[in-house]
C-alpha cells in the first residue's frame, strides 16, 4: 500500500490551517530578525541619501545662480592658490548640483544603478565646496555635511547579491 502526501499534513486534518493561504503576503511570508532590520536601514539609507542629494543639488543650483547673475553677494578674494572667476564656479556648481539633484531622484525612484554616482557625485561637490570655501563659509559648510551624510548613506547600504541564506 503506498502512501500519497496528504496536503492536510500528516494527520489528514485540516485544524489550524484554515486561512493559511490568505495570511501569507505574496512573495512568501515577511522576514524578521536581523535580515529584516538590514533591509530597512538600507531603504532608509537610499530615501536619506536621495533626499540628501536633492537638497544639496538644488542650494549647489541656487549657489550657481548666483555665481553667474554676477551680484555682489560673494566676497571678492584676494590672492588664492585655487581661484577662478565667478562666471568659472558657477557653472562648476550648476553642473554638480543638476547632476546631484538627478541622481538623487533616481534614488528616490529606486534606481539601485545611482548608488556609486551619487557616492561619486557627492565626493566631488565636497571638493567643489572645499575650493569654494573662501567666497562663501556658511554655505560651503552646510552643503559639505549634506554632502558627507550622502557619502555615509549610500556607502553604509550593505550589497544586495540576491537571498540571503543562513
Amino acid at each position: 500500500m503506498t502512501s500519497h502526501p496528504s496536503p492536510h499534513g500528516p494527520t489528514g486534518h485540516t485544524e489550524g490551517e484554515i486561512g493559511t493561504a490568505w495570511s501569507v503576503p505574496p512573495g512568501g511570508p515577511r522576514r524578521s530578525g536581523p535580515a529584516a532590520a538590514r533591509d530597512s536601514f538600507a531603504s532608509g539609507g537610499i530615501v536619506f541619501a536621495g533626499v540628501l542629494m536633492l537638497c544639496g543639488g538644488l542650494l549647489a543650483v541656487l549657489q550657481a545662480v548666483v555665481a553667474l547673475s554676477g551680484d555682489d553677494v560673494y566676497a571678492r578674494v584676494g590672492s588664492y592658490v585655487y581661484e577662478l572667476s565667478l562666471t568659472g564656479w558657477g557653472v562648476i556648481h550648476l553642473v554638480l548640483g543638476a547632476l546631484a539633484a538627478a541622481t538623487g531622484v533616481a534614488l528616490l525612484m529606486g534606481a539601485a544603478r545611482a548608488r556609486f554616482p551619487g557616492i561619486l557625485l557627492a565626493a566631488l561637490s565636497l571638493v567643489a565646496q572645499w575650493l569654494f570655501l573662501p567666497y562663501e563659509p556658511p554655505w560651503s559648510v552646510t552643503v559639505m555635511a549634506i554632502d558627507v551624510f550622502v557619502i555615509w548613506s549610500l556607502a553604509m547600504l550593505p550589497e544586495r547579491t540576491g537571498p540571503t541564506t543562513r
